[in-house]
């Protein structure tokens, strides 16, 4: 058997196959276009058990193609592989080897590849996400300025009640005026996008019998609830409760030796979405139920109130974990 190894950039890619003793059968360096690539690999296809196809930011074009091809594609999850360090020499074709090096000995970590569907309502709770930021931004910039300029504090939503016609009666500077009315409009344009945005997810997601299980945990509204659902996408894919949390980034990430902590492993190894989803969750379970707060300040009296936030968005996880198993 055959196998190969991708070595994917944003304009080109590495592509290497090599056979069972890790001897290159064949390599070069392509575009990035789909029919040189399948061409390329044309020769082997019928002995090559897999492909590997790193996980950057521009993978999805390249793995639903091949796919589509009829080959067999592993996403590599590039924060879990690590080269040698004493390597005197590496570039994109040994990057391109390793890959296939891994896949052949059965030890290659990867991702998980979802449907395309799946992956098309994922990314616009991701793009809704980005514009929420991108609002607050905005709205924290309103606020600084009249705090400046008046000594008061505006909160958020007294910011977006704003009108033009409110601020030109602030008795503001011109400059400062037209800065504001700049903010302003891209908060009021950003709105608009993030409630249309937010109109399509609940009709993806609403009629799902996981989305209204997931709203009756402590702290997960609808939004949540979304994140949560099409980041996890399927259930099955974790086998324990302890691979769900580690995945959520709820747990520690430490090296032990002899009983001894000797350091800490990869914590960036993990779905920061959630990771966030179940933090946020956290901070409403504090407010809004009475058992969650007990359980946090018990933590807190022995830790911190960072631990003892992350423990309870950990303890979230896990209730969220078994919902959706069981």
């Amino acid at each position: 058997m055959n196998y190969s190894g991708i070595d994917l950039h944003s304009n080109n890619s590495v592509v290497t196959v090599i056979d069972e003793t890790d001897r290159v059968v064949a390599e070069k360096r392509l575009p990035n276009d789909l029919t040189k690539i399948l061409a390329f690999l044309a020769p082997w296809q019928a002995e090559l058990a897999g492909v590997v196809v790193e996980s950057t930011y521009n993978w999805y074009w390249l793995v639903d193609g091949l796919q589509a091809a009829g080959l067999s594609v592993h996403l590599a999850n590039t924060t879990a592989i690590k080269q040698y360090d004493g390597l005197k020499h590496s570039g994109d074709e040994t990057d391109a080897r390793h890959l296939a090096h891994l896949l052949r000995l059965g030890i290659l970590p990867t991702g998980t590849i979802l449907p395309p569907e799946a992956r098309s309502v994922r990314d616009l709770a991701r793009k809704r996400m980005q514009l929420v930021r991108s609002r607050t931004s905005h709205l924290l910039a309103v606020e600084n300025i009249t705090a400046r300029h008046q000594g008061a504090r505006l909160s958020s939503a007294q910011v977006q009640r704003l009108t033009p016609e409110a601020i030109d009666q602030m008795g503001l500077p011109a400059e400062v005026a037209l800065a504001m009315q700049a903010n302003l409009a891209v908060i009021q344009t950003l709105s608009a996008q993030i409630g249309l945005l937010e109109k399509r997810l609940a009709e993806k997601v609403g009629p799902r019998a996981e989305y209204v299980l997931l709203k009756t945990v402590p702290g997960i509204g609808p939004i949540l609830a979304s994140i949560i659902l099409l980041e996890v996408g399927s259930i099955e894919r974790f086998a324990s409760v302890g691979n769900f949390a580690s995945y959520a980034r709820c747990v520690d990430s430490q090296h032990m030796s002899n009983g001894k902590k000797k350091g800490e492993g990869n914590i960036r190894n993990g779905n920061k979405y959630l990771s966030w989803a179940f933090i946020e969750a956290a901070n409403f379970a504090l407010r809004f139920c009475a058992e969650a707060r007990r359980f946090y300040e018990r933590k807190k009296a022995k830790t911190n109130p960072i631990l003892a936030r992350k423990a309870l968005a950990h303890k979230l996880a896990r209730a969220c974990f078994h919902i959706l198993k069981e």
